[in-house]
């Protein structure tokens, strides 16, 4: 097979999981708000299973739960058969993954659940199964066909069920109320991910710290100040101390290349982006970074709640300043 085959072999597989996700949109219907509704008014935790394939796949949702607010757990239903049921209790929920809906070990452990009193969802590729039958509701989660040349190994169908699982997850996690906060205190390790749940005032330049000129400040004054606080940038004020505008590097480069002529007679209201972007002293590093991306900039004047002047916050700061590093690898 030349490379032009194995690239359309790659694309169709690529389709075929694609077509596989757009068709779950029909199926997230009644049962699914049912699911939602059940899990996030639990008082124990959810109970997640599967063989295989699906057993991987529960095992994944179980973590994604987890990590957004909702307490869970993976149980083989084999281990579960022998001894491991006991890690259940009444107050808990049965969440079955099988996209047959016809697995041995999944069907005899729904005897031993039921006892408990535990409702059961099934995410399933057939309604119609025994898995399905017996089930307290019902999650449809059936694909066309498979990636799979062969139209055999689990390709589109886990696809489904890993996007149905979490879109479970993300429904229960929003209802239950689950924040950025609720994120912060459930991932605490990670220099990086602490740094961008931090708050912006914890981070930010402030004080003498800050590069700032007046709006008539001369090109070689403002060079000085950049030189001096290093930040690749300065604020522009007016003498009512309103920031009024930026200078970054760019901005100087723009002035020698459009006013090379008359360049030392500029000052900084002329030179300067007006109106920088900014963002509050209260919001998260991480909604910073995102502000960042959007418009390809690496800095940001922070202001109060009563959208007065606080400091500014670089990208190096929100990457943790002295602390992280970006390395080749």
């Amino acid at each position: 097979m030349n490379a032009s085959k194995i690239i359309e072999a790659g694309i169709n597989a690529i389709k075929t999981e694609i077509q596989g996700l757009e068709g779950l949109i029909e199926q997230v219907d009644v049962s699914f708000a049912k699911a939602v509704d059940l899990i996030a008014g639990l008082k124990g935790k959810v109970v997640l299973t599967g063989v295989g394939k699906s057993g991987i796949i529960a095992k994944k949702v179980a973590s994604t739960m987890v990590s957004t607010g909702t307490p869970a757990i993976f149980l083989h239903p084999l281990d579960s058969l022998h001894g491991d049921l006991g890690a259940v209790s009444n107050m808990d929920l049965g969440l079955m993954f099988s996209n047959s809906g016809k697995t041995k070990e999944l069907l005899e452990l729904m005897a031993p659940l039921k006892q408990l009193g535990i409702p059961i969802i099934s995410i399933t590729g057939d309604v119609k199964s025994p898995l399905a039958k017996n089930s307290d509701i019902v999650i449809s989660c059936k694909v066309k066909e498979e990636a799979c040349g062969l139209g055999l190994a689990p390709t589109a169908s886990t696809t489904a069920q890993i996007a149905m699982g979490d879109a479970l997850a993300v429904v229960v996690s929003s209802i239950k109320g689950f924040d950025r906060d609720s994120f912060k205190a459930l991932h605490p390790g990670g220099e990086l991910g602490k740094q961008l749940m931090s708050r912006i005032k914890e981070l930010m330049i402030t004080g003498e710290d800050v590069p700032v000129v007046l709006d008539n400040t001369p090109l070689n004054d403002i060079v000085k100040v950049m030189t001096e606080k290093s930040l690749g940038f300065t604020l522009v004020k007016e003498h009512t101390h309103n920031i009024i505008g930026i200078i970054t590097d760019g901005d100087l480069r723009r002035a020698i290349l459009n006013h090379s002529k008359d360049l030392g007679l500029k000052v900084a209201k002329e030179i300067m982006t007006p109106n920088p972007k900014h963002i509050q002293e209260n919001a998260l590093a991480i909604d910073a970074l995102e502000i960042m991306e959007k418009y390809q900039i690496t800095s940001l004047v922070v202001i109060k709640e009563n959208s007065t002047f606080s400091g500014v916050v670089h990208l190096h700061d929100l990457l943790g300043r002295g602390k992280l590093s970006l390395k080749d690898t």
